[in-house]
């Protein structure tokens, strides 16, 4: 049989317009509208059954999705020669391996998966024991070298939450008792097997008009949409679905200037209006117990009317102080707040349709930012220590896994003396927060 055959084209009736290609991409469109439309409809169900079947067609369809993705990967990957294509890093290949004995792949299997060869997985499984510390010949170690089960930790951090860049994995590893220099986590995640890290850029604040001088002295707050699935793009005018329930989520937060604690954050169906907002403002105020001074907002249509500055006035709050217009920055410390907001949410699988689920996924994500996450500006300390005035957790007397290390030598910011003796060896904890794999919390805890 000739392989060398054109592919058949199947000729269109008559009258109709040669845009079929247009056409599939309107037609999913239009069926990925529908499907939210429905699940929104059954998400709000008195019945728990009909609950169910909304979810799990959700996920059928998200696993079908992810299917897609893969394949289309993999046919890239497919078109290298085995050779050539990049290698494993080692932890990676025992994750295969732990992956095969989960699924009781055999070889072929294993290698067609992940396309190597089998005799690949099969040198693997031979050589599972080797170990690399019981050398005969080693170099010695500088006194300010890390042990390699440091760095093991370090990377296996980074592989578990890769959001975290070095200066964050540093300032964690700080509050959890061990003090390493941003630069050497930067220089241990550029080791193999981990990749180097993505150094975000710092955005440039712009000249604050009002300083705020204590907490509960100047509160941010916004507007801004989470959708509910992966984007909000569509095929047809105005390219992109309507910005309200069931396709996304509009919320308003509100952040503490001084100690960058996120006071609270309310939840809406649609684009709310000025009476709304100034309702769930009023709410996080009663439940804070406390009036900021001054209020710094965008100039938004909700916030920039006089009713809002009404509300303001009632509340002992002076007028609202707005940013510029058009200049990137000028509410830098609210925008910074939803930009980890959205990255957090961004881990979720699946946004959750129902306001009460997706009040709770917002709640727990705000409380671990303000107790457990370590704030560049505040010199690794949470929001929750500034605002409640606690001794920082990163000052506290940290672990020395470096056995020549001078007890009085100082270490990385910020400085700690050492508890205990120099050379000592820990184990690593990691809990998540409200049982969510996107919100951890490491504790290292000294071995016996």
């Amino acid at each position: 049989m000739s392989t060398n055959q054109e592919t058949p084209k199947i000729p269109l009736p008559k009258g109709w317009k040669q845009h079929v290609r247009s056409a599939v991409l309107h037609v999913i469109s239009l069926a990925q509208y529908s499907a939210v439309y429905t699940r929104s409809w059954a998400a709000d169900s008195s019945n728990s059954r009909v609950r169910l079947k909304a979810e799990l067609d959700r996920v059928n369809q998200e696993t079908a999705l992810l299917r897609e993705e893969m394949r289309i990967k993999d046919a890239r990957t497919e078109r290298i020669d085995p050779h050539r294509r990049p290698h494993y890093p080692p932890p990676e290949r025992m994750a295969i391996l732990q992956l095969r004995a989960a699924r009781g792949w055999s070889l072929e299997q294993t290698a067609r998966v992940f396309q190597v060869t089998a005799p690949t997985i099969s040198a693997w499984m031979r050589r599972l024991e080797d170990e690399g510390e019981d050398a005969l010949v080693q170099l010695r170690e500088p006194v300010n070298r890390f042990p390699d089960f440091v760095r093991y930790v370090v990377q296996g951090l980074k592989a578990l939450c890769p959001t975290m860049g070095k200066r964050m994995l540093a300032q964690t590893l700080a509050r959890a008792g061990l003090h390493m220099g941003t630069t050497t986590v930067g220089r241990i995640l550029k080791e193999k097997p981990v990749p180097p890290p993505q150094t975000m850029e710092q955005a440039e604040s712009p000249e604050r008009v009002v300083t705020a001088k204590r907490p509960d002295h100047v509160c941010h707050i916004d507007l801004t949409v989470v959708p509910t699935g992966a984007g909000m793009w569509c095929t047809w005018l105005p390219f992109a679905l309507p910005q309200r329930w069931p396709f996304c989520w509009w919320v308003l937060v509100a952040v503490d200037h001084f100690s960058r604690r996120a006071m609270g954050v309310g939840v809406f169906a649609t684009r709310p209006n000025c009476r709304a907002v100034c309702t769930s403002l009023g709410q996080m105020l009663r439940r804070v117990g406390a009036t900021p001074k001054y209020i710094v907002c965008d100039r938004d249509s909700v916030f920039d009317c006089k009713a809002f500055r009404r509300w303001a006035k009632r509340k002992g709050i002076r007028p609202p102080r707005y940013g510029a217009v058009g200049m990137h920055g000028s509410i830098a410390v609210v925008e910074r707040f939803i930009l980890t907001l959205k990255q957090m949410l961004r881990q979720i699988p699946l946004i959750p349709l129902r306001r009460k689920f997706f009040r709770e996924e917002l709640i727990a994500t705000t409380q671990w930012y303000n107790e457990h996450r370590p704030h560049v500006t505040l010199d690794g300390k949470t929001p929750n220590e500034v605002y409640e005035s606690r001794f920082p957790t990163n000052r506290k007397p940290r672990i020395e896994p470096r056995p020549g290390w001078p007890r009085g030598s100082p270490c990385a910011k910020p400085w700690a003396l050492v508890g205990g003796k120099p050379g000592q060896r820990f184990d690593t904890s990691v809990r998540f927060h409200n049982q969510r794999r996107h919100l951890p919390v490491v504790v290292l805890k000294r071995a016996a």
